[in-house]
């Protein structure tokens, strides 16, 4: 298989979780590592690390947020969380701290392989120079942008906006990351600055601007450039 050599950290102190995740997987070609706790999880990253980390929110010794806290300080290593807290405050927070994606639990095992290979896809494209989602094509490095063909004349503000998307495709990014990344941490409450944003660039971009298929909103969490057209 494709993904064969391709390590997995796992991070739970739930043994049930530990041994179903890592018996699944490991049948589908993936290397397991496991750690039970946050600080045996940052000792193993560190001495082996991996294409992809499964978190714990809640562990002894070092919570699963602060792990996320840390290893985003050095490495853009995947995350996917785990965890039994699902209410979007939960959710908003972890995908803040840069995590790639959210699973809450009980969660079927076919779902979770999905998500691991599709956050995986992402990890491999996010340095192409060029983006492409359908008709549509970001050039990261001519800072230019075109649908089916025809260039588009965007402004600063709007291309800065559409490069976050274009290096995280089919990842969520939350509202307030993007006013962080886009405008700056002064601006603290800039919520309507990205949704305009959002609604200039589908007029521009979208075939339907009512019934977007590239920028694709995440009700109550944020935005994704859509990875399914491409």
């Amino acid at each position: 298989m494709g993904h064969a050599k391709q390590r997995i950290l796992l991070v739970d102190d739930d043994p049930g979780i530990m041994v179903a995740v890592k018996q699944a997987l490991s049948t589908h070609g993936y290397q397991m590592t496991t750690a039970t706790d946050g600080k045996e999880a940052l000792d193993s990253f560190d001495r082996e690390p991996p294409e992809l980390i499964l978190l714990d929110l809640v562990m002894p010794q070092c919570s699963g947020l602060e792990v996320c806290k840390r290893i985003r300080e050095y490495s853009a290593t995947p995350i996917i969380i785990l965890s039994v807290k699902g209410s979007e405050a939960d959710i908003v927070s972890v995908l803040d701290l840069g995590a790639d994606d959210y699973l809450v639990k009980p969660f079927r095992l076919a779902e979770l392989i999905a998500r691991i290979r599709a956050v995986l896809r992402r990890g491999s494209t996010m340095v192409a120079a060029k983006v492409v989602c359908g008709d549509l094509e970001i050039d990261t490095e001519m800072h230019k942008v075109s649908v089916a063909g025809r260039v588009i004349t965007l402004t600063p503000i709007e291309y800065a906006l559409l490069a976050e998307l274009a290096g995280n495709v089919g990842r969520v990014l939350t509202t307030r990351l993007l006013v962080q990344r886009v405008w700056g941490s002064q601006y603290s409450d800039a919520n309507d600055y990205v949704k305009g944003v959002v609604r200039r660039l589908r007029v521009k971009l979208e075939p339907d601007p009512a019934h977007p298929r590239y920028i694709i909103t995440e009700p109550h969490l944020g935005y994704r450039l859509s990875d399914y057209l491409s």
